[in-house]
């Protein structure tokens, strides 16, 4: 058993929780991960408010279990898609790209839980005095959207500036990383490119095998030039960014460059034009595995490291 205050505040039997990825994140994976302990979170991303609310209702015919949605606050429906949200009482809000401040205190009249991703100590001391429950400090190891801090280095300067608890995300594998965040100071962890390799995740089978032959130095970040720089597996879309961003490419044709590009790769299985996004552990994915099994591994390998560790560490 391992127990924290998120185990508490979200309802669940562990403190992991799944990233709501785009095209990634979808029902079947957040109800198995919800089933297997920890919080499963629904990946709406640009998606229109109807299919929110599918996604939804099949989680709740798929569990019981506490589940969450993430809302990235700059999709054209993010208000639809927060009223879909409020109507269906969801447990659990998490958000990115953006500021969730005017929308907390109605979720918290429906009781649901509102935790945004952070990426700077300033944002987080901002929306806890907005009234969210908990933040998720990503650094940028991970997959995606990323900020500029790396997760060693942003978790415990949240951690000292909020009193509320921290999630760390970003970087997050295994039961090391686990118990390394909880040194850091945070009440759990939030996995993205673990869950990706889940059994029940529905992304294409071509991008799991591209996931499992990664090494440790193909993940690279594209858009740095357009001030939304996005982590992801190399590929020949990724060298073309690259490329056109080295000859000062506009923004407007770097974006017409990406659009679409995370559907061509996930839903479609294009490994090679498609935006592959994962973080830097994608080098230790080694396998396809059910979602339980992956965070009975994460909670086995925590639980015998942190009995291993005053027979390994004495401090007088």
């Amino acid at each position: 058993m391992l127990r924290t205050v998120l185990c508490d505040l979200l309802g669940v039997r562990y403190p992991i929780m799944q990233g709501g990825m785009a095209w990634v994140s979808e029902a079947r994976l957040a109800a198995a991960v919800s089933e297997a302990g920890g919080l499963g979170i629904i990946g709406t991303g640009n998606a229109p408010p109807d299919w929110v609310r599918e996604q939804v209702r099949l989680v709740r015919e798929l569990t019981d279990r506490p589940f969450g949605v993430n809302v990235m606050l700059r999709s054209p429906f993010a208000e639809e898609v927060i009223g879909v949200l409020l109507e269906e009482r969801v447990p659990v809000v998490t958000t990115g790209a953006g500021n969730p401040g005017k929308y907390v205190e109605e979720f918290r009249r429906r009781g649901t839980k509102v935790l945004p991703v952070v990426s700077s100590v300033a944002l987080a001391q901002r929306l806890e005095r907005a009234g969210v429950d908990a933040v998720i400090a990503e650094g940028l190891e991970s997959g995606g959207h990323i900020g500029e801090i790396t997760t060693m280095a942003l978790v415990p300067q949240v951690v000292d500036a909020v009193r509320i608890p921290v999630v760390a995300a970003g970087g997050i594998f295994d039961g090391r990383g686990l118990v390394a965040a909880l040194a850091l100071g945070a009440a759990g962890v939030q996995m993205g490119t673990r869950f990706m390799s889940a059994e029940e995740c529905q992304i294409h089978p071509r991008v799991k095998e591209f996931l499992i032959r990664a090494r440790d130095r193909d993940t690279v970040v594209t858009g740095r030039s357009t001030g939304h720089p996005v982590r992801v597996l190399r590929n020949k879309l990724a060298r073309e960014f690259e490329l056109l961003e080295s000859r000062g490419a506009s923004v407007e044709e770097l974006e017409a460059l990406g659009a679409g590009r995370l559907r061509a790769a996930m839903v479609e299985g294009d490994v090679e034009y498609g935006s592959v996004m994962a973080g830097q552990v994608a080098a230790m994915v080694r396998k396809i595995q059910p979602a339980r099994e992956i965070i009975q591994e994460v909670v086995g390998e925590a639980a015998a490291i942190l009995r291993r560790l005053p027979g390994l560490v004495e401090a007088r």
